[in-house]
């Protein structure tokens, strides 16, 4: 309760924080993306550029609980964000982390992470085409609750999220265990199985051939706002003019 309490008052000190620098945000040709730790126990986010983009904060940094962190990134930038769990770095940065690992570096410096993880997946507009475009996806797998929401964004502005703890109630046949024997992440059909049935590649490469499985059906009716699958794009891509995004690690769930 007192977690949620003080999660609320965060969010309206962004709120009004963006309302009145939202115009300047937009000046310098740059996107605001706030961080926030919302976990019980600390977060590693982890960033990568795709092809032609830059990978920000050298892909990598420690977030405690209840921490933030806010930087910049281009108009335009598109690239993937997830959490690490589970990490242990010396300090030269180099170590492990249970789950969505990218090498064993604390500085993921565009390597991409392993799997399961939940991924924010994000291309961001230009002044020339302003619309953003973003999501939260479960096609990599499910480490821990995440959502992106955008920030005096206006109308029309979706929250993308997976909220909800998959792992405990991951099926047998996808669950990852760490080495106390905890489910540490849950697979994807498709990582699990790796057929073209469940990784719509092959004959099944398009939307009309590739249909959520049964494991699809249960992703999706616990993170309705999140792609359960490939396909997945009608309930789960988001689209907004924001200038700021509050990416929120274990946001709180309604009581």
């Amino acid at each position: 309760m007192a977690s949620s309490k003080l999660f609320l008052l965060l969010i309206s000190a962004i709120i009004s924080m963006a309302i009145t620098s939202t115009p300047a945000a937009a000046a310098n040709g740059r996107i605001h993306l706030i961080m926030v730790n919302n976990c019980a126990e600390s977060v590693w986010p982890a960033m990568l550029g795709t092809t032609g983009h830059a990978t920000p904060q050298s892909g990598g940094f420690h977030l405690g609980p209840g921490e933030e962190t806010t930087f910049d990134v281009p108009v335009g930038w598109s690239g993937r964000v997830w959490p690490r769990r589970g990490c242990s770095f010396d300090a030269r940065g180099m170590g492990k982390c249970a789950t969505g690992d990218c090498g064993g570096v604390l500085r993921c410096g565009g390597a991409p992470g392993a799997t399961p993880a939940t991924v924010v997946e994000m291309t961001l507009g230009t002044p020339q085409s302003p619309m953003h475009f973003y999501d939260v996806s479960l096609v990599d797998g499910f480490n821990a609750p995440v959502s992106m929401t955008p920030v005096g964004g206006g109308r029309g502005c979706g929250v993308a999220a997976c909220g909800a703890d998959l792992n405990v109630c991951c099926p047998s046949a996808l669950e990852v265990r760490d080495r106390e024997g905890r489910v540490a992440g849950c697979r994807s059909a498709c990582l699990a199985m790796g057929s073209d049935k469940y990784c719509c590649t092959g004959e099944y490469g398009t939307p009309a051939a590739c249909k959520p499985t049964m494991f699809s059906h249960l992703f999706k009716a616990i993170c309705p706002r999140a792609y359960s699958y490939a396909f997945d794009d009608a309930s789960s891509l988001n689209r907004c003019k924001a200038n700021r995004y509050l990416i929120t690690f274990c946001p709180p769930q309604p009581e």
